[in-house]
């Protein structure tokens, strides 16, 4: 058997146990070897892929907006993955944004993001649950369309935040059914997808766990 490819995953320095099992055991059962990466972490010289986690909102003014006071940013954090992102794109190196990762390499490439989609969006529905509450179409021969092998999914949303304009780069390959962006990809790049929810989480479903093996098989190509 091949060597496991080495993927870093990003944390804050405070995840649970319990979260960071969740995330651990993704990348392990499909081959990987999960490296946990923080703002108190070194950092290895080589990554074989990189996943953009799940935590707290970015902070506004790296998307030119105003702060909201109620919410919580970690700017180590933010600083260390745009670090990453600087580092390991123009490498080549596969990366997958999980939910405010989504986010973050969507601000990476310049684009925007809708700081409270529950303000913003008049109605809205909350949906807050790691359980597959809400649907997402999926857009047709993208490539997210083509891993999942599905062209609308149920998923899960713990999100407050979006992406709202895309990045230099960026399509928008999937929206809930309230209309707000679920899913990214770079055209300019093998392998830089972004979801705006949590594959780790949902280990029974066929589709999400698809997206995590791809990211380590293509980890394991390089």
């Amino acid at each position: 058997m091949s060597e496991r490819p080495l993927i870093g995953i990003t944390t804050s320095d405070h995840k649970s146990r319990i979260a960071w099992w969740f995330d651990w055991f993704a990348v392990w059962r499909h081959g990987g070897r999960p490296l946990r990466l923080s703002p108190s972490r070194e950092v290895p010289a080589r990554l074989d892929g990189l996943i953009i986690g799940g935590g707290d909102d970015i902070q506004a003014h790296l998307y030119d907006v105003e702060m909201h006071l109620d919410v919580r940013v970690d700017p180590q954090r933010d600083d260390l993955e745009l670090q990453l992102l600087e580092r390991f794109i123009p490498r080549g190196t596969p990366v997958l944004g999980i939910c405010r990762g989504a986010q973050l390499i969507n601000v990476y490439l310049g684009g925007t993001l809708d700081p409270d989609i529950y303000t913003t969006h008049e109605g809205l529905k909350q949906r807050r649950t790691v359980l597959p509450r809400k649907t997402v179409d999926i857009v047709g021969a993208s490539q997210l369309n083509r891993i999942l092998k599905v062209t609308w999914c149920r998923i899960n949303s713990l999100h407050h935040q979006a992406v709202q304009e895309a990045g230099d780069g960026i399509e928008i390959v999937a929206r809930d059914r309230d209309g707000l962006v679920q899913g990214i990809e770079s055209r300019r790049h093998d392998f830089l997808i972004g979801v705006q929810w949590h594959p780790e989480w949902l280990i029974f479903n066929r589709p999400q766990q698809r997206l995590i093996r791809a990211l380590v098989d293509a980890a394991r190509r390089r």
